[in-house]
């Protein structure tokens, strides 16, 4: 089976349609699939509820898709650095289902386990905990969280070999694996691309199982947020 695809628009060809649920790894910008995201943007598909642990930022990353309006929810545990995000769910034309970090990795995670709900203390005694099933366990109470189970994840790893196992690069790792796992079917974006066996079994760090497309992008942007400090008046 031929995983490798010649670009990221032949990698989404035929997988994505309108009212999806998707989920897209990275960690604000870092570890972001930049091409599979424009791909995606330049398809033109709408109404997508989105997993990620943020948006992006105004114009760059998931922001590029608020900007084009093709997202109707989004599935996030920050949502700080996105203006566009903040103004479409202010004005109540964006849904947000806001989960906390761990428990959104968990839910990934569980996603890819098989394991369709676990129980966490996170949440108890807040908005997050509302409509959701609660149960007493050792004296403390925990809340019901359900498992994320994506149609289509986008993912980004430095190196894959044409079977599909990857290696991420240093704290681009962050969500990608999960998401990965999670995804009924996962397209890869990556650096490099090699032989199969020509990366050692043991510095594989997400088996060639969970991906079906992979697309070469070897000179990603890679734009860093940064820090803006008020300037005061001496």
């Amino acid at each position: 089976m031929n995983k490798v695809f010649a670009s990221a628009a032949e990698a989404l060809s035929g997988l994505v349609r309108d009212g999806q649920l998707l989920a897209v790894g990275g960690f604000g910008l870092c570890g972001i699939p930049e091409a599979l995201i424009a791909a995606l943007r330049d398809s033109g598909v709408k109404d997508l509820t989105v997993i990620s642990n943020n948006a992006g930022v105004d114009g760059f990353g998931l922001g590029q898709l608020l900007e084009t309006r093709q997202i109707q929810k989004m599935i996030s545990s920050y949502v700080g650095e996105n203006k566009e995000f903040e103004r479409q769910y202010l004005a109540g034309e964006l849904q947000l289902e806001f989960t906390p970090q761990g428990t959104l990795a968990e839910k990934l995670r569980a996603g890819g386990a098989g394991i369709p709900a676990f129980y966490t203390r996170t949440g108890v005694g807040t908005i997050v905990a509302e409509g959701k099933e609660l149960r007493e366990f050792d004296g403390q109470t925990y809340v019901l969280e359900h498992a994320l189970t994506p149609d289509v994840s986008l993912v980004k790893a430095w190196k894959a070999d044409k079977s599909g196992n990857l290696v991420f690069r240093r704290t681009a790792r962050n969500f990608n694996p999960a998401v990965a796992m999670a995804g009924k079917i996962t397209v890869v974006e990556v650096e490099q691309l090699v032989e199969v066996g020509e990366i050692d079994p043991d510095a594989v760090h997400l088996p060639g199982i969970y991906v079906q497309r992979i697309v070469v992008n070897a000179t990603p942007e890679k734009r860093i947020e940064k820090r803006t400090l008020t300037v005061k008046d001496a």
